[in-house]
């Protein structure tokens, strides 16, 4: 009886932790460390010109201060973005609140492509450690495998030999995992059949139109998890593209799946990628979208909707970086 007590007092508990409201469970990596099963993106998107958008205010530190209250602890930017400063500042004042401690958090951030050179890897690291304000990253990911100059040539440097460069980032501390970032099968089996550390992580976009199924089996196989950008692809109105495939927000087959679990489009989308073994990075500066973006995990979809939005799996890519296909390592 008292035996019965004690496994029905532990069941109990592990319910409350996997659906309590606000809190991402976590995942075990490849090499022991863990990370988060949600987080929050900080790219601000691409202009009208294709350049990263600029940053103009300080709403990323906002966004990042308010999720870091309302429970995410896994938060993810790059190089490129612009955003590792607000990040940093938005770090240290929780830190400093005693919301958080460093170890309660997951931090990511990339190598841009024109430090592919093994030896500038870890001069890059140094760079983004220093405008996070932090001693090291929990991850640390080849943003593409393709190399570009600042000038605009491409730089032919193999992303194995980029690769050298981040494990001696691991071995020096300044990084616990690491991983890469918008690599195909074909680009992953090589770099596997050259390298005796396995990447912890694959980021590629994942979302109802682009659904990776292929990809992610891989991934699974090699034991390599999938952090899933871009997870709304062109479901709100105001982001499709014109050529953009459905569906949208007003989607009548989801709004009753919605409806079902009284959580929104946006939600279910969230959750449907959870559920194919995808860890989400939605981007927002948006109070109340951040919130609601993370309130996922106290529901499970049935397998008939998991069905309706497989339907929706189109091979279209929101990013598709066209401008880089003359690269011998152009992933798409």
């Amino acid at each position: 009886m008292i035996l019965f007590m004690l496994i029905t007092g532990l069941l109990a508990a592990c319910s409350e932790a996997v659906s309590k409201p606000g809190v991402a469970p976590l995942i075990e990596l490849n090499d022991g460390h863990t990370i988060p099963s949600l987080g929050l993106g900080t790219w601000l998107g691409f202009t009208k010109e294709g350049t990263t958008a600029p940053v103009k205010d300080d709403s990323v530190q906002k966004a990042v201060e308010l999720a870091i209250d309302v429970g995410y602890r896994h938060i993810d930017t790059a190089a490129i973005y612009s955003t590792e400063e607000q990040v940093g500042a938005a770090i240290k004042k929780k830190i400093a609140e005693g919301v958080v401690a460093r170890e309660d958090l997951f931090i990511t951030s990339k190598l841009w492509n024109d430090r592919h050179a093994p030896e500038a890897v870890v001069p890059a690291l140094r760079e983004s450690l220093a405008r996070l304000q932090l001693d090291y990253l929990d991850l640390y990911l080849i943003h593409w495998p393709v190399g570009q100059f600042e000038n605009g040539t491409f730089d032919l440097t193999d992303y194995a030999e980029t690769w050298k460069g981040m494990i001696d980032a691991k071995n020096r501390g300044l990084v616990k995992s690491i991983g890469v970032s918008n690599f195909n099968i074909t680009q992953l089996q090589r770099l596997l059949s050259m390298t005796p550390v396995k990447p912890a992580v694959l980021q590629v976009e994942v979302n109802f139109n682009l659904q990776q199924s292929q990809l992610i089996e891989f991934c699974k196989m090699q034991n390599i998890a999938v952090v899933g950008y871009t997870p709304f692809g062109s479901l709100f109105h105001s982001k499709a593209a014109p050529d953009a495939p459905p569906p949208r927000t007003d989607e009548q087959a989801l709004l009753r799946i919605a409806d079902k679990y009284h959580k929104s489009v946006a939600q279910v989308a969230l959750r449907y990628l959870i559920e194919l073994g995808v860890i989400p990075i939605p981007k927002s500066v948006t109070p109340k979208r951040i919130r609601d973006n993370i309130e996922v995990f106290d529901f499970q979809l049935k397998r008939q909707e998991r069905e309706v939005m497989k339907t929706y799996d189109r091979n279209y890519r929101t990013i598709a970086v066209t401008m880089w296909k003359d690269s011998p390592y152009y992933p798409f």
